[in-house]
């Protein structure tokens, strides 16, 4: 047993630096295939006019990098194209401009794009979702609880909606 200690202990020092190695691999292939295009959307679109995909995706890649005053420039460009959207890749870019809005505290302009991103398509959980924590973070609880409650009718398994909704409701019983 005193003979096999070092090579158990190798091996398993082996295994997890083998798998360090691995997720570090992941990482820096992800993180170069996100800064090349990066890159080369910046480039095309510094040079020439983009499409809308072009200028959300730029845009996105700014929200990632949490630089939002730039993505918001992108996606209401992204908007001003001139080509013909549908109404769920509008309410996508809608979405987005409401994120960037609540990041940088902006909630009235956040609450205006999330609605704007709902009346193009109802059925977007996500924005409904962002849309009830804006009504949180300005504490207009029973606003907030019909949305999360108006997401559960959309989709009865969304898991942050019914965690939510539940301890709004538990906010509101305490309250009163």
């Amino acid at each position: 047993m005193q003979e096999n200690l070092p090579i158990i202990y190798l091996s398993v020092l082996l295994l997890l630096l083998g798998g360090t190695a691995i997720f570090l691999l992941q990482q820096v292939i992800k993180t170069r295939r996100v800064e090349s295009k990066f890159s080369r959307l910046q480039k095309k679109l510094q040079n020439e006019k983009g499409t809308a995909q072009e200028y959300y995706e730029l845009g996105s890649i700014y929200l990632d990098k949490k630089l939002f005053v730039q993505a918001v420039s992108l996606m209401q460009k992204a908007l001003k194209t001139g080509e013909k959207l549908d109404a769920e890749n509008k309410a996508l870019i809608y979405n987005a401009l409401g994120y960037a809005s609540f990041a940088q505290e902006q909630y009235d302009t956040a609450i205006r794009n999330y609605k704007e991103a709902l009346k193009l398509y109802p059925q977007y959980t996500i924005a409904l979702n962002n849309l009830a924590n804006v009504y949180e973070r300005k504490q207009m609880t029973v606003k907030a609880l019909e949305t999360y409650e108006e997401t559960l009718k959309v989709e009865p398994n969304n898991e942050v909606a019914k965690r939510r909704a539940e301890s709004l409701r538990k906010r509101l019983v305490s309250s009163t």
